[in-house]
């Protein structure tokens, strides 16, 4: 009896790999898709106890030992990562469906396959047939467990009431609370609502400004480099890449201990020049701070953009400088008209993603000032003078363990920084002409 289209599809859907052994005579196939369903049944139980948990998150028993007590954050990771399996499962039986239906396909136009009865012969031609996905399925999973699903867990902590001191598992439960962190930080409680808006503030400018001086900087000092004819230039190319391959923590600490208020070596130098008589609060007041951030980060970042401009130069021609000469332009006109221009349309999108970078600098701001100087709200909501967004996480989940509220930032830092990173990866040639 000839084998249809729709017996076959109709045996696909009732049982992964069914399709393949009674309709196709892909024995090898069919038994390697019907043990995932059998695999998938088997661990049903625990699948469908995962899903309750995640749905209660655990109830509160006072009366147990701790260890017994249900743990909320568990039940959440167990939750979502039941979740992706079930995912993947979906995923590999649309697969089977889709290979018992390209393999009919073949069945019409060359006939029906004989069986092979070699196992080992079948096998290999399983993997043969199926090379793009078994490639690609070790790097899926790792993608999946690895990123997506811790990815999701952080996102769900937003609808939680995960903090302290009422809320931190094993000692007691958490709770689904829905859009209430939210609520509470744009414009449920002043302080904190306050807070949010002044940080946010704080990192749109740090990461404006941190990419600007350090981009332009950069470009000012390789036109000069380019520009100098003496013998020791490269000598001063070697001494400005110097801030750059230092590493940054070292960096940063070092500043930090020169400027400090009281024992630090400027303010000491100066005092001994009489040049102050009172020492400068680099580091504690919150706009000099706020300063000393964007001008450590300017002298330990340009050297990057200065050699990024110096290899872009490179591929301008010599003729294009020496026309401009002849037409009687300054250096200033050809900067501006010509390497300008040419520098800026090939590094536009490195410097986007060095703004979204320096969104998340969190060593920039933590090694030099440690988020300090502490200003009025500091004491409740723990933001301090130069805290950046992602700082303040991390005071949030250290110090005060309110991890809804850090959760819910995250949640933010993610929406602002996810459509410049589209927008980088799709002007990608990779992207577009599937090449790189």
């Amino acid at each position: 009896m000839k084998t249809t289209r729709k017996q076959t599809l109709v045996l696909s859907v009732l049982f992964m790999g069914l399709g393949h052994i009674a309709a196709l005579s892909q024995f090898a196939k069919g038994i390697l898709f019907a043990l995932c369903e059998i695999v998938f049944i088997a661990l049903l139980p625990k699948t469908v106890h995962a899903l309750a948990g995640l749905i209660t998150l655990g109830t509160p028993q006072p009366d147990l030992d701790i260890t017994l007590r249900d743990n909320s954050i568990f039940m959440l990771m167990d939750g979502i990562m039941t979740i992706a399996f079930i995912a993947l499962f979906i995923a590999i039986y649309s697969i089977s469906i889709k290979s018992a239906l390209n393999t009919y396909k073949e069945y019409e136009t060359l006939g029906k396959p004989t069986a092979n009865k070699n196992v080992l012969a079948s096998l290999k031609a399983v993997v043969s047939g199926s090379f793009k996905v078994l490639s690609l399925a070790p790097t899926v999973l790792l993608v999946l467990f690895f990123v997506v699903v811790p990815l999701v867990f952080a996102a769900c902590v937003a609808f939680t009431n995960y903090s302290a001191p009422g809320n931190i598992p094993p000692n007691s439960t958490v709770d689904w609370v829905g859009l209430t962190n939210f609520k509470f930080l744009f414009g449920g409680q002043a302080t904190w609502t306050g807070a949010l808006g002044r940080v946010v503030v704080w990192t749109l400018v740090w990461a404006f400004l941190a990419t600007t001086t350090c981009y332009f900087g950069g470009m000012i000092m390789a036109v000069v480099l380019s520009n100098v004819k003496t013998k020791i230039a490269p000598l001063f190319r070697g001494i400005l890449i110097l801030p750059y391959a230092v590493p940054g923590v070292i960096t940063l600490l070092t500043w930090r201990n020169m400027l400090n208020g009281a024992f630090g070596v400027v303010n000491r130098t100066l005092t001994q020049l009489h040049l102050i008589s009172t020492p400068i609060p680099w580091l504690s007041d919150p706009w000099m701070a706020k300063f000393i951030t964007v001008a450590v980060n300017l002298w330990a970042g340009f050297p990057y953009f200065m050699l990024l401009t110096l290899g872009t130069m490179t591929a301008i021609s010599a003729d294009v400088f020496e026309a401009a000469r002849i037409d009687g332009a300054s250096p200033f006109q050809i900067f501006k008209r010509i390497t300008l221009p040419l520098v800026l349309y090939q590094t536009m999108p490195l410097m986007i993603m060095s703004f979204t970078y320096n969104i998340n600098n969190f060593g920039a701001i933590f090694f030099l000032t440690g988020g300090a100087p502490t200003v009025a709200d500091s004491t409740t909501t723990s933001a301090q003078g130069t805290d950046i967004m992602v700082s303040w996480i991390y005071n949030l989940t250290i110090n005060l363990m309110k991890y809804n509220y850090a959760s819910v930032m995250a949640i933010m830092i993610f929406v602002a920084l996810a459509p410049f990173a589209i927008f980088n990866f799709v002007r990608t040639k990779s992207f577009k002409e599937g090449e790189l």
